[in-house]
């Protein structure tokens, strides 16, 4: 319900160690329901009234701060001063003080015996009023106690996981810290081996960059040598150009001999072997001067090979310049590396030892955790038990508190007595009486009897007389006993009903009413019976002269339908018109029919026709609607089908939905859907000439 919190109990947070002295400062009230305002208490009782729960009690949260005590005894505490709890509960506990003993119970009673309304309660659970006193030894805990216990569990149970949660968090850091420093090494060899890589391809490089400055000196010399070569061939040809030439003009310049013809033949010989030496003169210069050129062209590109040979040279002594400086510099790393190196292995080592403490630290941790969560288990199973206890005692003292309150009620009803009336003269510290009365039963009755006379006869009143001085204390084993047994017997007597009389008249009411009613309900029946037969008898007479009329009907149109044929309409059960059926039977001209199933569709088209027309006949409508029934028709059927028309349409009027030619000739007036240029169906209707041919 809305307004209601829970238990009281639920909402009380005690001090440590005064656990017990609360719950016996709320009493029952720890056991009640805790509602927001007076409102919601109202509601409360009304549902519980409503759905019968029993007696409750709600403590209103809600209400005026009271005031606490003040010049409170040495040792003693006020209540309030203990507990935490909505403001109607610190009001019930305003006038209450709690000490540690009975002794300062003792001694704080005589101190604050003129206050009024004081309770003093000790941690124990003893409580001193002015007029009660409650105390003693118990074994059961009060719900507060366990509400405690369930509450310090719960918050054992946050420290442990918060304690397993802060274990985690640091397991996982050392867990990081040791996979960085296991990176960092790894990181710290992957180095060192590309450093060993690059200085070893350095060095291989360094060396073939030897090799081939060597190979491009040699090659420098062999050019060189052989352009002083190709320099002294050419110096020897231009001498020997200059030579024939100068052979050539002292020729050209030496007087021409006279000619003898003589000596013709000599000088023709001569003049050949000039000729054939001026010719190889020639050849040789040729091949001297091909040969300057050859040897000028490659002197050219040996001098372009030497540029670039030695630019190539002054590249690579570049090159080893750098490679030389990077060899030094790598010289120097090289020279620091085992520094690295050591400093690396101790860090390995270092990371090594850490992992291993980390890894120490880890088991012990794991085992550390094993043993919270083992605790921590034991403590959920623990909170579970005290939960369920709990929960127990709820419904224990839930159940005692409703049979508590049903016993009260029952003895309130049967009996007129209230609780301290019942405590005062029937509690455990009443003497119970030796001998009860005796309760005698007629015996003459075998049924158990509903009424129990009491009879007490002399002899017994003065037996009683006597023993009704001597008791004994109250024994509740023994008072069982003779309940149990007076019960037994009170079964065996049977139930008394004291409501008997009252019962009895208002079932004789009940049963007076219910006999007029079916009275009433019998002789509507008959009414209606015999309405019915009356309608039934009307319905009988009407049907009756139906069917003639339309069997009459039947035999005209037939033949009319079917030339030469016979058909008929009888009755399948005369003597009860009101359940029989109509039998038809058709016999076309020329044929041997026994049942409808074997005519032509056209046959039995026209069959059924001659019914319909044979009953709008015997009973005439003023329109029809007919819709293409002459479809299954030929032509010459169909003129008989028409005549019909003919017929039907001198008392009737007739709307016949068809597709046939003939049929729209006999009608007086015709209307078609069609469809108009825009798309847009329209109805058209003409009328016809009443004088058009059939």
């Amino acid at each position: 319900m809305r307004g209601i919190r829970g238990l009281v109990a639920e909402h009380v947070k005690v001090r440590a160690g005064y656990e017990a002295a609360i719950a016996a400062a709320l009493g029952s009230l720890a056991d009640a329901v805790l509602a927001d305002d007076h409102d919601a208490a109202i509601a409360g009782l009304d549902h519980a009234r409503a759905s019968d729960a029993g007696r409750v009690e709600i403590v209103v949260a809600s209400g005026a701060t009271v005031a606490p005590l003040t010049d409170l005894p040495v040792g003693a505490l006020a209540a309030t001063e203990l507990v935490t709890a909505p403001d109607g509960i610190t009001g019930i506990l305003s006038r209450v003080v709690v000490v540690d003993d009975l002794a300062a119970a003792r001694s704080a009673w005589a101190k604050l015996r003129a206050t009024p309304d004081v309770t003093v309660i000790t941690k124990n659970g003893d409580v001193l009023t002015q007029y009660v006193l409650r105390g003693g030894s118990g074994a059961k805990r009060s719900r507060l106690e366990l509400v405690a216990e369930r509450d310090s569990a719960a918050e054992r149970l946050q420290g442990v996981s918060t304690t397993i949660e802060r274990t985690d968090f640091a397991l996982a850091e050392k867990r990081a810290a040791l996979e960085a420093a296991r990176a960092d090494a790894t990181t710290a060899l992957s180095t060192l081996t590309e450093f060993d890589a690059a200085r070893a391809s350095q060095s291989e490089q360094l060396g073939r960059l030897r090799i081939q400055l060597e190979a491009a000196q040699a090659e420098w010399q062999r050019l060189s040598a052989a352009v002083e070569v190709s320099t002294e061939a050419v110096r020897t040809a231009g001498t020997d150009v200059a030579r024939v030439v100068a052979e050539r003009d002292q020729f050209a310049s030496k007087p021409r001999p006279m000619l003898d013809v003589t000596a013709r033949d000599s000088l023709l010989t001569e003049l050949d072997a000039a000729r054939a030496a001026v010719v190889e003169e020639r050849i040789r210069v040729e091949t001297a001067r091909e040969r300057v050129r050859i040897e000028q062209a490659r002197a050219a590109s040996l001098a372009e090979q030497l540029e670039a040979e030695r630019t190539a040279a002054e590249e690579q002594a570049r090159l080893v310049v750098l490679r030389t400086r990077q060899i030094a510099s790598a010289t120097g790393v090289a020279g620091a590396l085992p520094a690295v190196l050591d400093a690396v292995d101790r860090s390995v080592s270092e990371a090594r030892v850490k992992l291993a403490a980390a890894e120490a630290e880890r088991v012990t941790q794991n085992e550390e955790l094993t043993e919270l969560r083992r605790q921590e288990s034991a403590l959920r199973e623990r909170l579970s038990a005290v939960s369920e206890s709990v929960h127990g005692l709820e419904m224990q003292v839930y159940e005692k508190k409703l049979h508590l309150s049903t016993l009260l009620e029952r003895a309130g009803e049967e009996l007129g007595l209230v609780e301290d009336v019942l405590v005062a003269e029937y509690g455990p510290l009443v003497p119970v009486p030796v001998a009860p009365l005796e309760r005698v039963a007629p015996p003459e009755r075998v049924e158990p009897p509903e009424r129990v006379e009491l009879v007490e006869t002399p002899d017994s009143a003065a037996e009683v007389s006597t023993r009704s001085t001597h008791s004994v204390p109250y024994d509740r084993a023994e008072q069982q006993a003779r309940l149990a047994k007076a019960e037994r017997k009170l079964g065996e007597l049977g139930r008394v009903n004291p409501l008997a009389l009252e019962e009895f008249d208002a079932l004789e009411q009940r049963h007076k009413f219910l006999t007029e009613q079916l009275t009433d309900l019998t002789n509507t029946r008959a009414d209606l019976l015999t309405i019915i037969d009356e309608i039934d008898e009307k319905m009988q007479g009407i049907f009756g002269a139906a069917f003639a009329d339309t069997q009459a009907a039947f035999a005209e149109v037939f033949p009319v339908l079917f030339p030469g044929g016979t058909g008929s309409i009888e009755l399948t059960n005369p003597d009860d018109l009101l359940t029989t059926g109509i039998e038809v039977s058709v016999r076309p001209a020329g044929k041997k029919i026994e049942r409808l199933s074997l005519l032509s569709g056209g046959e039995r088209s026209l069959a059924a026709v001659a019914l319909l027309v044979a009953i709008f006949k015997a009973r005439p409508s003023p329109f029809y609607i007919l819709d293409e029934v002459e479809a299954a028709l030929d032509d010459a059927n169909l003129g008989r089908l028409l005549t019909l028309f003919q017929d039907l349409r001198q008392n009737s009027q007739l709307i016949i939905i068809t597709h046939q030619k003939r049929t729209m000739e006999i009608a007086d007036a015709l209307y078609g859907v069609s469809m108009r240029q825009d798309g847009v169906s329209a109805v058209v209707g003409q009328r016809v000439n009443a004088e058009a041919p059939v």
